[in-house]
């Protein structure tokens, strides 16, 4: 399946060409669905279609949802009062009803890796849409599957579940209680969802499709969702140039937006494949301005980003790791080893990443940010690199 993940600064009007690109795969008899995620319906307003949460017919071969993460959050909360009740009973605890549970923060977020994971395993679709939040709210959602397993094998690690048999013995022995049954289970549950949903994210057919509208604002917003999707690995197919004012018109004050737009168009396109999209003279709503928008396509996805290991050992003595970082400043970059992880701070963006194998079995030589790549480079470890006879 392919799947195009939009977003964009606040205001650029993302949602708009989320549903337009939904509309023009559809028009071409793709099976489209198209995942809406702002609480209000943004999203049925431009299809000219009340969405909610059950999937709606909005065109031919297009199909509308915007999950109800208040109803996900109600339904999970239920579930873990129904496994925890042994512990819940324990503790004198009476139960929350489903009817008086309000979603906590997070839940919005869950429910759309969720509806993801749902989309793609459902083989319904060939082609999913996502109108992602905008962008610092995007960035720290698509980051949640691998983040928050990490956190769990580092908290509930599989390897004490092996051991579940003997929990209760210990407990007696140590006169403490120990982790309840629920508690693993409810990780290994877990684990795997979120493990499809971060499929879905860093599947070759996915990408992300960055929408601003040309201008100082829009530039500062670009540069810095280009260079947290780069530190997630994640491909950006086009960026797409939002409500550009014509070139040639009689309103003499529309000079200065144009000039402006004009010179950050040049300025995109030195770094991106840059589409545009005319401004229609009003708030597009319904199939017809959608369909005149004129969105760009389902396209080929680019290559994967390029983390590279260079063998340099004939010439420098290193192996160098090449991490593709446009946009970063090097006075804003951080590196830090830990075990067999390094934390990659660029920005207002923080990554750990497990290193290569090979790599695991050097120390840090030193690094260099050049033409837009960050390039580690790592000696052998005397105590740990095999020996040339």
């Amino acid at each position: 399946m392919r799947t195009i993940l939009i977003t964009g600064p606040g205001g650029s009007g993302r949602t708009t060409l989320a549903a337009a690109t939904a509309l023009a795969a559809a028009s071409e008899g793709t099976r489209t669905l198209v995942l809406g995620t702002d609480r209000t319906d943004t999203l049925g307003a431009a299809l000219g279609v009340q969405t909610g949460p059950a999937p709606v017919q909005a065109a031919p071969h297009l199909t509308a949802w915007r999950p109800d993460a208040a109803q996900d959050f109600r339904r999970d909360l239920t579930a873990l009062q129904d496994r925890a009740s042994s512990a819940l009973d324990l503790l004198g605890a009476s139960r929350l009803d489903p009817e008086e549970v309000s979603a906590l923060p997070g839940a919005e977020e869950l429910a759309l890796l969720r509806a993801l994971r749902d989309a793609a395993l459902s083989e319904k679709y060939d082609t999913l849409v996502v109108d992602l939040p905008p962008a610092p709210q995007a960035l720290a959602l698509l980051a949640l599957p691998e983040e928050l397993r990490r956190y769990l094998r580092r908290l509930l690690p599989p390897e004490r579940q092996a051991a579940r048999a003997l929990r209760p013995v210990l407990g007696r022995l140590a006169g403490v209680p120990m982790p309840a049954e629920w508690l693993y289970e409810t990780a290994a549950r877990w684990d795997p969802e979120l493990a499809a949903a971060e499929a879905v994210v860093a599947d070759r057919d996915t990408v992300v499709r960055l929408v601003a509208e040309p201008g100082p604002a829009g530039a500062d917003a670009l540069r810095t969702a280009g260079l947290g999707l780069a530190l997630r690995g994640l491909r950006t197919d086009v960026v797409v140039a939002n409500r550009v004012l014509p070139e040639a018109s009689p309103d003499t004050w529309l000079a200065g937006p144009v000039a402006q737009q004009r010179k950050t168009l040049e300025e995109w396109r030195e770094s991106y494949d840059v589409r545009t999209v005319a401004h229609l003279g009003r708030d597009p709503r319904g199939l017809d301005d959608l369909t005149a928008l004129a969105v760009p396509g389902v396209e080929q996805a680019p290559p994967a980003a390029d983390w590279s290991v260079t063998d340099r050992l004939g010439e420098d003595g290193v192996l160098v790791w090449r991490i593709p970082l446009p946009g970063a400043i090097r006075e804003e970059l951080d590196l830090v080893r830990r075990g067999d992880e390094l934390v990659v701070t660029a920005g207002r963006f923080r990554r750990i990443v497990p290193l290569p194998s090979a790599l695991r079995r050097c120390t840090v030589d030193g690094a260099a940010l050049r033409e837009g790549a960050l390039r580690i480079r790592f000696a052998p470890d005397p105590k740990l690199w095999p020996q040339t006879p």
